[in-house]
């Protein structure tokens, strides 16, 4: 059973995918080595998971470093228009719209949100605000709110989202855009078996429950150190393998208990993250560079853990003595 049988639908013009596809890696060369001769394996994971029901594809204005700042959704603006099969409709592009320091009127957000679709040659599905401002200068937020808002009422978006929001803001927002009859879709959180602080702590997947908004996961297989293949002399450069050898001693216990179900179930550790987020209710959206990635998540649709191996990684996950970081951004 693939995804595109799981369609969620959260509104008559946007629906949504049991899995989805992150593309922060699509034109960043600081962090995922980005390089335009890569362009062309990136059209093949897009097509792949396209046909394969990955219809949602999030992205962000802030998204390739440097010069190359916007390209992931220059590239997804590409693909999406030369993909010829028969999901094409079913193509979902969510971009998130950071709150830079110099946005600060709900028109510098329409204009972001006008300056993606330039990028995209279409309209944004989509548009999320990329984090709050509350922990840091929350006299600037509710501009941008406003903004995101006006988008949905103009007929410029199908749907409006959050990102890094907490239970508080959020029924704030949600309440304020209610009195103007914009709902809010969608609202993403950094989720793993390595960083269930959002939901666990937080509460969150329960609020989003009862105000009918669909909890998407960022980052499920924690910047790739779910897949089980770092450790023992081998990591990623730069930062990542920084962050991946002082977590790596303190996480065996979820390592472990991927391992046993992985071997037991012929899958991969990604495979096993993957659908544990799947379980919990949430909408997974891990990257993918290349082909052998895209098919490896792909692997994780189609079949369920059970209820004891999923309370089997609960149990791994509350052994973890150093979880990821939490994004600076979250608000409670």
């Amino acid at each position: 059973m693939q995804a595109r049988e799981n369609k969620i639908q959260v509104s008559e013009k946007l629906s949504l995918p049991t899995m989805g596809c992150g593309t922060w890696a699509w034109g960043n060369k600081l962090l995922w080595d980005y390089d335009e001769s890569k362009d062309q394996q990136l059209q093949e994971v897009f097509n792949f998971c396209v046909d394969h029901g990955v219809t949602l594809f999030d992205t962000g204005d802030s998204y390739g470093t440097g010069k190359l700042k916007g390209r992931s959704e220059t590239l997804l603006g590409q693909f999406s228009q030369q993909y010829q099969g028969k999901e094409k409709d079913n193509i979902c592009i969510a971009t998130k719209l950071a709150a830079y320091p110099w946005r600060l009127t709900r028109q510098s957000i329409v204009a972001a949100c006008r300056a993606s679709a330039h990028r995209l040659g279409k309209p944004v599905d989509l548009v999320q605000m990329h984090w709050p401002t509350a922990n840091y200068a929350p006299w600037q937020e509710n501009a941008l709110l406003e903004g995101l808002a006006d988008l949905y009422e103009q007929g410029e978006v199908k749907g409006v989202g959050l990102s890094n929001y907490g239970p508080k803001r959020l029924k704030e927002v949600y309440q304020k855009f209610a009195q103007r009859g914009v709902p809010i879709y969608t609202l993403q959180v950094q989720y793993s078996l390595l960083s269930t602080y959002p939901i666990k702590e937080l509460g969150l997947k329960a609020l989003c429950d009862e105000l009918g908004i669909r909890l998407i996961a960022y980052s499920p297989l924690t910047l790739g150190l779910l897949t089980g293949k770092y450790g023992n002399g081998v990591f990623p450069k730069g930062i990542r393998g920084l962050l991946f050898r002082y977590l790596l001693p303190g996480i065996q216990p979820v390592l472990k208990t991927l391992e046993t179900i992985a071997n037991t179930r012929n899958k991969t550790f990604s495979q096993i993250a993957l659908n544990w987020c799947i379980c919990k209710g949430t909408i997974p959206i891990p990257g993918a560079k290349n082909m052998k990635q895209a098919q490896q998540n792909i692997g994780a649709l189609g079949w369920r853990l059970s209820d004891s191996e999923v309370a089997e990684l609960d149990q791994a996950s509350n052994k973890v003595t150093r979880p990821m970081v939490q994004n600076i951004f979250q608000t409670r």
